[in-house]
């Protein structure tokens, strides 16, 4: 057993989107004694903008990757000496879409008081702007790459969607948005519902729902943009 806190820290979907972030977070931050982050340099820059005075190089940093075999030691050490740790995601919440989840895993059976703490959420945003159903959905995280897998994958999820009256949710690589795109209309039903949900909480943001027809008449350039795609069908 330990007594170490494992604070859930979130962090900016868009960099100048500072207000995103609840002033208890920086609270959280003072409390913690190292970090286990997915990018060290990102979150480095992320906890300055929060807490100025922050002496950066005072805390014990480990970086997550994966969450490997041996970023999992690392974890346990720093547990069996009580430390209070912050886990910290590339962008959004950890533990959702993100390798963290294991560390998450590691604390909790390990008796950590593991503390969750409210920040963005990019795939719960655009399931809240989609329009479409928040009681039943489904995050299904990356579609297979290969065009005919990846046909099939949005086939499948398109009768699973219309059988349990379910919102599909899924992501992709910002350079191959519009190849996506493009096989989402080419394989969804005319009258399925997409909700395309760009640069959430930044000055770009752009957050639409239409039918697969309406949106054949003009396709958004979304190259390079993060995405969040959620259908209903």
């Amino acid at each position: 057993m330990t007594s170490s806190k494992i604070y859930l820290i979130p962090s900016f979907l868009h960099e100048s989107a500072t207000q995103t972030i609840p002033a208890y977070v920086t609270d959280a931050v003072r409390q913690c004694q190292c970090f286990f982050v997915e990018n060290e340099r990102s979150a480095r820059r992320f906890l300055k903008q929060l807490w100025k005075e922050m002496a950066i190089d005072d805390y014990q940093w480990f970086t997550i990757h994966k969450a490997e075999e041996a970023v999992q030691q690392e974890f346990k050490k720093v547990l069996a000496q009580n430390k209070n740790i912050g886990i910290i995601s590339e962008a959004g919440c950890p533990g959702i879409a993100d390798p963290g989840q294991l560390l998450i895993g590691v604390a909790q059976v390990a008796g950590a008081t593991v503390v969750p703490l409210v920040g963005p959420s990019s795939i719960l945003l655009a399931l809240m702007a989609s329009g479409m159903n928040g009681q039943q959905f489904r995050f299904n995280g990356y579609l297979p790459i290969d065009t005919a897998q990846r046909t099939k994958a949005l086939k499948d999820l398109e009768s699973s969607s219309i059988r349990q009256n379910c919102t599909e949710v899924f992501i992709e690589t910002p350079y191959r948005n519009n190849q996506l795109v493009e096989t989402i209309l080419k394989t969804l039903h005319p009258n399925t519902r997409l909700c395309i949900a760009a640069d959430l909480t930044a000055p770009t943001e752009f957050v639409r729902t239409k039918t697969i027809s309406e949106w054949k008449k003009q396709v958004p350039d979304l190259h390079k943009r993060p995405v969040i795609f959620c259908f209903q069908g």
